[in-house]
């Protein structure tokens, strides 16, 4: 027999909101495991405690802008309409299901003006870290770190060109000192003091959002970007750490500074990393070396002049600090440059009467010259490393790990573009993309485990 329902939506029913969410709903999972009373304590500062009409609980508030995340819901107008009418979302706020929904501009006036230039992201993302650690989810013996792009909000069309200053290099004291011992230990004279020279490159400025970078990659894709730096721990994949810059900032600049940081901050004894091929600089393996950090790095590909022999083809000598080319013949040791690379040179006599000299030089003088880093010798053992076959057991975790971290934050929180403008915006974004991917994490453990 046909009935119609047509009359049920206008009848009252008397129904508790807790019968109405499932119990094995994700939501309620992370109510159960993740504690969210350290959010009252970090936002205290920014409230006033005897003044001005009452505040929306910041509880509420930062749990909305969980719900954002947790969903890919990018839109903080598009979230409001979301709670009023998904009951699991009122649950997780602690409202009913008459309760008003708080105006979606209540949580862009917190963001751009109560929290502005704030460390309150940073400081929740940290907490999350630290319940994982109290978890025992995170070892901080192994981690993988990798960069990611993010497509910036602005027309790659759009820009200016302007003349900006170089990155400094963090370690260049560091290489300064080690070019003078060098020099030393080889007889030779100390270089003079460099003038102080403003080093300037020309790159494109967005009109839109200046912030970002212009990104011109092999296999990328072309435009205004940001890059999310991410490590992860290899024990449960949860994330360590996040830290963006424009889209045209090489992926080692930041990396040992984060690297720090983690293990000041976690306290981490760091045994193991796993990175990929952008991080194999002479700076990065000499600093790794130093740490005592077992580090595996992927192969960098060089394109050599074609019909030339290779680097690898000319025997180093460490006793004698000289090079043996594929003739036999001794490559000295002739100076230090500023940049760390020492210079080792043939005898032209001798070259110009070789017979493999079409394939080892072009030079007018028919001198061979092969250069080695001063921390080339940190280099090598990563290199071994990576052929180890301990090596090349952490290496396959990065598919596991870091890829898959990336490709969870681009495809079910929304990640792939940016929110906001601007690289305030953004990093608030990572770090509460990242810090909603570990809650998931941290509860669906858990629940697991009874």
């Amino acid at each position: 027999m046909l009935r119609s329902n047509k009359d049920k939506q206008t009848a009252y029913e008397f129904v508790s909101i807790e019968q109405l969410v499932p119990q094995d709903h994700m939501l309620r999972k992370i109510d159960k495991f993740i504690d969210f009373s350290f959010i009252l304590e970090k936002v205290r500062p920014y409230y006033c405690e005897d003044n001005g009409r009452p505040a929306i609980d910041p509880l509420v508030l930062f749990k909305m802008i969980f719900l954002g995340y947790f969903y890919g819901i990018r839109s903080e107008r598009r979230l409001e309409q979301e709670i009023q009418t998904n009951v699991a979302y009122r649950w997780f706020l602690g409202l009913g299901l008459t309760d008003r929904v708080p105006d979606h501009t209540t949580i862009s006036l917190n963001r751009r003006i109560r929290f502005k230039d704030t460390t309150i992201f940073q400081d929740i993302f940290d907490e999350i870290v630290l319940q994982a650690m109290g978890h025992r989810m995170i070892g901080g013996r192994m981690l993988i770190s990798d960069s990611t792009h993010v497509k910036a909000s602005a027309n790659k069309n759009k820009y200016t060109k302007e003349q900006v200053l170089q990155n400094t290099k963090s370690y260049i004291d560091e290489l300064n000192e080690a070019v003078e011992i060098d020099r030393k230990n080889n007889g030779k004279k100390p270089l003079k003091p460099e003038k102080d020279v403003v080093e300037q490159k020309e790159v494109r400025v967005s009109t839109t959002d200046p912030d970002s970078g212009y990104m011109m990659r092999e296999g990328k894709p072309e435009g205004f970007y940001y890059l999310d730096h991410r490590t992860v721990d290899a024990k449960y994949n949860l994330i360590t750490d996040v830290f963006v810059t424009p889209g045209n900032v090489h992926d080692s600049l930041p990396y040992l500074d984060r690297l720090n940081r983690q293990t000041k901050r976690f306290g981490f004894k760091v045994e193991a990393v796993a990175l990929d091929s952008g991080y194999l600089t002479n700076p990065i393996c000499h600093k790794l070396k130093e740490k005592n950090i077992f580090a595996v790095i992927a192969h960098r590909r060089y394109h050599p002049t074609q019909g030339l022999f290779h680097k690898w083809q000319f025997t180093y000598d460490a006793e004698r600090n000289s090079y043996t080319c594929p003739n036999q013949q001794e490559l000295l040791y002739s100076t230090t440059d500023r940049h760390g690379y020492r210079h080792y040179k043939s005898d032209p006599e001798v070259c110009k009467s070789c017979p493999f000299l079409t394939k080892c030089t072009r030079s007018k003088n028919h001198r061979k010259v092969v250069t080695r880093h001063v921390w080339e010798d940190s280099k090598d053992w990563v290199r071994e490393n990576r052929l180890s076959k301990a090596g090349k057991k952490l290496y396959k975790k990065r598919k596991e790990t870091i890829e898959r971290s990336f490709a969870d934050a681009k495809q079910l929180h929304g990640f792939r573009y940016c929110r906001l403008r601007g690289l305030r915006n953004v990093m608030e974004q990572a770090l509460m993309t990242a810090a909603v991917q570990n809650m998931k994490k941290i509860a669906l453990h858990l629940a697991k485990q009874g």
